[in-house]
């Protein structure tokens, strides 16, 4: 997720980029901060590689957010756009950018989470990912491409597309934490995690996946587990 702060006050950019940092860090959510003291420098980097989501200063020397807002949407009309701000008095002109939300100083670290997690619940299926570290170096595996991952021996072993099987070290807790926040994935199972995408049938004690793995659910999750990947079918099919 590349992420824009766009504040003329270091201190407020350096508070706002802790609070992200940390909430995508409990996520297990990758972010790639940059920092900008100006509208005007912001809309340069802007135009070279866009960003996913944009933290925008109303009240700067120089051009105001509002401006650098309406000049964005020129050139960019989907990445989210959030002000930071001491008012909410230009609402209206935030409205007319579509700005996805208005953060009034002083905010604090808990609506930051919340925001996080309505700005997660938007990005489309396909630019999510999962950031992982596999033999050394960081891997990037999109959620579409897991089909279900299993813990044991202190390791994750997730099953992907093409029959892949990629091994990391971490908690299982840690792992989930993003897949958590997508209907996609459920924890059918102590230590495991699938995929409803890639679940092809249940038959009352396990699902069967599109790779043809078979994957048992827990015994007081039988009646759950049915409910929710009825549920998940019914939503797919609207």
């Amino acid at each position: 997720m590349r992420i824009a702060i766009v504040d003329d006050i270091k201190e407020e950019r350096a508070v706002l980029y802790g609070w992200l940092s940390n909430q995508l860090s409990k996520r297990n959510i990758p972010g790639d901060f940059v920092e900008f003291e100006s509208g005007e420098e912001f809309l340069a980097a802007a135009k070279e590689r866009p960003f996913t989501v944009v933290f925008l200063d109303i009240y700067m020397n120089g051009a105001n957010g509002i401006e650098i807002a309406r000049e964005l949407r020129m050139s960019d009309s989907d990445c989210f756009l959030i002000f930071t701000t001491t008012s909410t008095d230009h609402a209206l002109e935030g409205f007319r950018v579509r700005a996805l939300h208005y953060l009034v100083k002083p905010y604090n670290e808990k609506e930051i989470s919340t925001l996080l997690d309505e700005i997660l619940s938007r990005i489309p299926d396909s630019g999510k990912y999962i950031d992982v570290k596999v033999n050394g170096s960081n891997i990037q595996i999109p959620f579409k491409n897991i089909i279900y991952a299993e813990h044991f021996s202190h390791m994750i072993h997730i099953h992907t597309t093409g029959g892949k099987e990629m091994l990391t070290r971490q908690s299982f807790e840690a792992f989930t934490a993003s897949l958590k926040m997508d209907s996609r994935f459920y924890s059918c199972n102590r230590g495991i995690v699938i995929n409803l995408e890639h679940a092809v049938d249940f038959d009352g004690s396990m699902f069967l996946m599109d790779d043809n793995n078979n994957i048992p659910v827990s015994r007081k999750l039988l009646k759950n587990a049915r409910q929710t990947f009825m549920e998940f079918l019914f939503q797919k099919g609207k």
